[in-house]
């Protein structure tokens, strides 16, 4: 190919001759601030700056984006070093994301881009319907949004392109948190989604992360087949009536949802209403483990329980206290579960592995008093792919009991 006109002018870093590079050219996306050369030149980069990533004998990896201030020092970008990221660079990665949802899914409601995975690292696009919203968690998306923002329009044909800035991720990059307009209207009301049989409220502008969680998508059908036949269901940490909305679509009785915040509640239950399953579904604002411990005495018992709780874990030094806390929620979840009922336990902490978040589970489980068997394990749905190389990329886990 033709090299770009500042391909003699990039930046160059080199990897430490004890770095692995072996695992860079086998598809590993990160070097670590402690792998690379960090010399008084490297040190002056500015973050989000693409530059070569040379081995220790000066041959050239690739193209990656550099940031000096953060642990992660360069994502790959591209496995040929005279790319030129451009509006062509930007529309390929996003042509080829979108070829694969389309042919999984019937309507335009899914994650686009899942960071490294999808080639974009720091990455992450949710489509809602005309909408997309993009969060730029590494310095490099950022100082390309606008490239990125135009490609997605028109590779998708979105008409309103939302910057989502949450997230301690960004923070971890020396970023801003403030969210934007890219292009269009922000959605004066919130979206419809549909999934799994309901219809689901995400709020744009004003939810958690993107607003709608599409991770869960083939764990909340596992959860409906549990719930199906009239079973009474406690959907705990619900957000928006993720688990519940997809249980009472499945069959079930009545649904209880029980989350922090009242603004997501009142989206379930809008939710709720918008499905036709209003005259099932209640809430219950609260604390979660302030609402199971009152659950617990007041005697309450359900034929399902679903806990899908925020990050407990969200780093190797909070891995500890973050076991923890998930044990805690399955020993006061499993009191809730009639003889023969279902437990559903979820982590969307990468720090905290499956092993881990299993056996913490189980002993949450043994000190209820209770015993179970695990029927099932689940993960995010096959929009939000996993990078083999990359651990964090297969954040989420969901194990099912009956016990």
């Amino acid at each position: 190919m033709t090299a770009p006109s500042d391909v003699f002018d990039r930046p160059r870093i080199r990897l430490k001759p004890k770095a692995n590079a072996r695992a860079i050219r086998h598809g590993a996306p990160w070097v670590f601030d402690n792998e690379v050369v960090t010399d008084r030149r490297t040190r002056k980069i500015a973050p989000g700056t693409v530059a070569v990533l040379e081995d220790d004998n000066r041959t050239a990896l690739g193209l990656v984006a550099v940031n000096p201030g953060s642990r992660i020092l360069a994502r790959m970008l591209d496995r040929d070093p005279e790319a030129d990221l451009n509006a062509t660079w930007f529309e390929a990665r996003l042509t080829r994301a979108l070829a694969m949802r389309e042919r999984l899914f019937d309507a335009p409601f899914y994650r686009l881009v899942h960071a490294e995975a999808d080639g974009l690292p720091g990455v992450i696009i949710d489509r809602f319907g005309d909408a997309g919203v993009i969060q730029p968690n590494a310095a490099w998306a950022e100082a390309h949004l606008g490239l990125l923002s135009a490609a997605l329009i028109k590779v998708t044909g979105v008409s309103t392109v939302l910057k989502n800035a949450s997230g301690r991720t960004r923070s971890l990059e020396g970023l801003d948190d403030q969210n934007a307009v890219l292009a269009g209207a922000a959605p004066v009301a919130p979206v419809p989604v549909p999934m799994n049989g309901a219809t689901y409220m995400a709020d744009l502008t004003g939810g958690q992360k993107t607003g709608l969680f599409y991770d869960q998508r083939p764990n909340h059908a596992f959860a409906a087949r549990l719930a199906g036949q009239g079973a009474r269901v406690l959907d705990v940490f619900s957000h928006v009536g993720g688990f519940a909305l997809a249980m009472l679509a499945g069959g079930a009785g009545s649904a209880l949802a029980v989350d922090g915040s009242a603004p997501a509640l009142t989206l379930a239950e809008q939710g709720a209403l918008a499905s036709g399953l209003a005259g099932r579904f209640d809430t219950r604002q609260g604390d979660a483990f302030d609402v199971m411990t009152a659950l617990g005495e007041e005697g309450e018992t359900f034929d399902v329980v679903i806990c899908d709780p925020p990050a407990f874990a969200p780093s190797k030094q909070a891995l500890d206290a973050g076991l923890r806390a998930y044990e805690r929620v399955a020993r006061l979840a499993a009191a809730l579960v009639r003889p023969g009922g279902y437990l559903g336990l979820c982590s969307c902490s990468h720090a905290a592995d499956l092993s881990r978040f299993r056996e913490a589970s189980v002993r949450g489980i043994g000190r209820a008093g209770r015993s179970g068997q695990l029927i099932h394990t689940g993960f995010a749905g096959p929009d939000h792919p996993q990078l083999p190389q990359l651990a964090e990329s297969g954040y989420l886990k969901a194990v099912f009991f009956r016990l």
